[in-house]
């Protein structure tokens, strides 16, 4: 017996129509997220032992961000760990789609 609430949303299970407003709050919230990023960049104090002069060099750096214990550290060492991974995750759903 299926339940009411199947009925009611034939379409909500990833086959439905992508409203423009859906790719709009993505856009905002990915926006927010790389302003985040920025903000959190520009705010947080390096150690003297560990100033970055690229990327490759900030997440060189990026584990002795925490040595200062100001929030926007650990939140730019969280930041910089998690985009990655985010990115990762997205890639890897968007690949890992059957064709059915």
């Amino acid at each position: 017996m299926a339940s009411s609430g199947s009925k009611r949303f034939p379409t909500h299970h990833g086959y439905g129509e992508v409203k423009f407003s859906r790719y709009l709050a993505l856009y905002i919230a990915q926006a927010g997220w790389v302003a985040l990023g920025i903000f959190l960049y520009w705010g947080a104090f390096w150690p003297s032992t560990c100033t970055p002069e690229n990327l490759l060099e900030v997440y060189g750096c990026s584990m002795r961000l925490p040595e200062n214990g100001g929030w926007r550290e650990a939140a730019l060492l969280t930041w910089l760990w998690a985009t990655p991974i985010l990115i990762a995750l997205e890639v890897s759903r968007r690949f890992g789609k059957s064709k059915d």
